[in-house]
């Protein structure tokens, strides 16, 4: 552009001159403010238009986003994921269904995360056979065939998660309380996959390892869907995503049973049988009075994932059999006439030649499981190690007025939600273990003396992920030996390395050691991830002075910190256990 100084020399300017040139130089600006304002008239049109048609593709759902951005939503949702490569890998696969579906959001991205997971775990289905046919060892073909089943479950818990993200009355994917059973199951699915691998180091199975290395992917995959849907929330929140979260009513001073137990059910677990006026659909009796005179008998007539409530009665008696509900067998409510008078019994065990997870008694994974005034025992002895007498994997399963009797292994509460309530519970090493979401509440806990040189731990939980929702919690229980007992007896030691268990408004007899717990290797200190909690308890046992001194133990938590294990907190019992009626203190109050 030209100056003034371009004229005749610095600072000497004729008068005319100087006119004509501000009057060129004004003419000039004139039209590079013009040309300015068309071109910021252009530039501003063209974000306005994609601005309004990114707002339409967000309004209408839209059917794509960029490469770039879709790749920045997978690492972003991946990021809070222990296994980030593997998460990346299995959703950049699946880029061009991601942008099909509208799933650039973590919604959809988490939902493909768990259809990843499912196509890896499916790959597992053919490998137990071909293992079984490989081997001669009894021990190790029952334990691949419980790897088969477990298999099975895993993926059933998978597909009920992929299922149950469906568009709600609001228009969300997720809500607060869909988010909850998601975690419950996938946390299952986790379980599931683990004991399979318990149960060949148990057996020391040849093929541990190849299974393991085949089991790696499935569960790195099925991990990364836990620990986006741990985060959820946040991911929504920095994704500018909206989300409802569902009310919760918050109960828990009184007596009732937690919400998922509906009115209906209420009714059935407050009704007395004799005389009462509950009504069974099948009826077992071994003095032949009843339609049937095994259990076994009558649960092979329970429709299969019925949404009703199938009720068995089962007449005083002892009923020497191993009884099995599947994962098909939904909502049943099995009584009897009282836990000393109605006894299931069995004998299976580990030294017997059977793995720990196959022993029960009594198992049952179907959801919706309620058992009461029923005594279930495994009468194997103390010699012959692990002998389950109940083990359940039923999400969202009651057992009320029931007792539990054994020695190594007692009581195995495997995965999902559990609530037991005035139980009795009695045994000696790891009596009380597995990997649910599990309150025991109002239970009689009894130790018994072991084998000589052996000490007794009432709880071992088995938490193997950050992100499970699992855990041990036992509240206003009463914690005494059942006989005469002089071995070492502590409340539980770490079996995993996210084990959680909790103790809270307990009374606890001198027959637990001052030191209160114990490693699960001796003389170690266990992982600082676990979490080790004692609260308001009372009795001799119950002194902290010489607890142990674990970074993963608190010797005295909180009232909020233990709130967290309460009925209402830790297993939503305010949404599915009023249903039941049994009676449950729904907060520490």
């Amino acid at each position: 552009m030209d100056t003034i100084k371009s004229f005749k020399g610095y600072g000497k300017v004729d008068a005319i001159e100087d006119q004509a040139f501000r009057r060129k130089t004004r003419k000039r600006m004139i039209i590079v403010a013009v040309s300015v304002i068309v071109l910021l008239s252009v530039i501003i049109a063209a974000i306005v238009g994609v601005a309004v048609h990114n707002t339409n593709q967000d309004d209408g759902k839209a059917t794509s986003s960029s490469p770039m951005n879709l790749a920045n939503s997978i690492k972003a949702v991946c990021s809070v994921t222990q296994y980030p490569n593997s998460c990346f890998s299995s959703l950049s696969s699946l880029e061009t269904k991601a942008a099909t579906n509208k799933a650039a959001d973590p919604e959809e991205l988490f939902k493909l995360s768990m259809e990843a997971a499912v196509n890896e775990l499916s790959k597992l289905s053919t490998l137990p056979d071909k293992l079984i046919a490989r081997t001669n060892d009894v021990r190790d073909k029952a334990a691949l065939l419980d790897c088969q089943s477990l298999y099975q479950e895993a993926i059933d818990q998978l597909n009920t998660s992929i299922s149950s993200m469906q568009l709600d009355g609001n228009g969300q994917l997720l809500s607060a309380s869909k988010i909850d059973d998601m975690k419950t199951w996938l946390s299952a699915s986790l379980t599931d996959l683990q004991t399979c691998l318990d149960g060949l180091e148990e057996t020391n199975s040849t093929a541990l390892e190849e299974v393991r290395k085949a089991m790696q992917n499935p569960t790195e995959l099925t991990s990364n869907s836990l620990a986006i849907v741990s985060k959820i929330l946040a991911l929504l929140q920095d994704f500018d995503l909206p989300i409802h979260r569902r009310r919760r009513k918050l109960l828990g001073f009184g007596f009732e049973f937690p919400e998922w137990v509906g009115p209906a059910d209420r009714k059935l677990l407050h009704q007395e049988q004799n005389g009462g006026t509950t009504k069974a659909n099948v009826t077992v009796a071994n003095d032949g009075t009843g339609n049937f005179s095994t259990i076994t008998e009558a649960v092979a007539t329970i429709p299969k994932k019925s949404e009703t409530r199938f009720l068995i009665y089962v007449k005083q008696g002892v009923y020497e059999e191993n009884v099995v509900l599947d994962k098909s067998t939904w909502n049943v409510m099995m009584y009897g006439d009282g836990k000393a008078k109605t006894i299931i019994s069995g004998n299976l065990s580990f030294v017997g030649g059977t793995p720990t997870f196959a022993t029960a008694t009594f198992a049952v994974v179907g959801k919706g499981f309620f058992m009461k005034d029923i005594g279930i025992r495994n009468t194997a002895g103390a010699e012959n190690h692990q002998a389950v007498a109940l083990r359940s994997g039923s999400d969202l399963s009651v057992f009320y007025r029931c007792s539990f009797d054994g020695f190594q292994d007692t009581l195995y509460a495997h995965s999902n939600r559990q609530f037991y309530r005035d139980c009795d519970i009695t045994g000696t090493i790891d009596f009380i273990f597995g990997n649910a979401a599990v309150v025991f509440q109002k239970c009689n806990i009894q130790p018994r003396q072991p084998m000589a040189n052996q000490f007794n731990t009432i709880t071992a939980q088995g938490k193997t992920d950050q992100n499970q929702n699992t855990g041990i919690s036992i509240q206003r229980c009463n914690i005494y030996a059942l006989d005469n007992v002089t071995a070492t007896t502590y409340l539980g030691r770490p079996w995993k390395n996210y084990s959680t268990t909790v103790i809270m408004q307990s009374d606890i007899a001198a027959v637990v050691d001052p030191t209160g717990w114990t490693p699960w290797i001796p003389n170690t200190l266990p992982l600082s991830t676990i979490y080790y909690a004692e609260y308001s308890n009372t009795g001799p046992g119950s002194t902290l002075d010489k607890r142990v001194k674990w970074e993963g133990y608190k010797s005295n938590i909180t009232y909020e910190q233990a709130s967290k294990f309460t009925v209402t907190s830790f297993i939503h019992g305010s949404d599915w256990l009023p249903q039941t009626t049994v009676a449950y203190d729904g907060s520490l109050q």
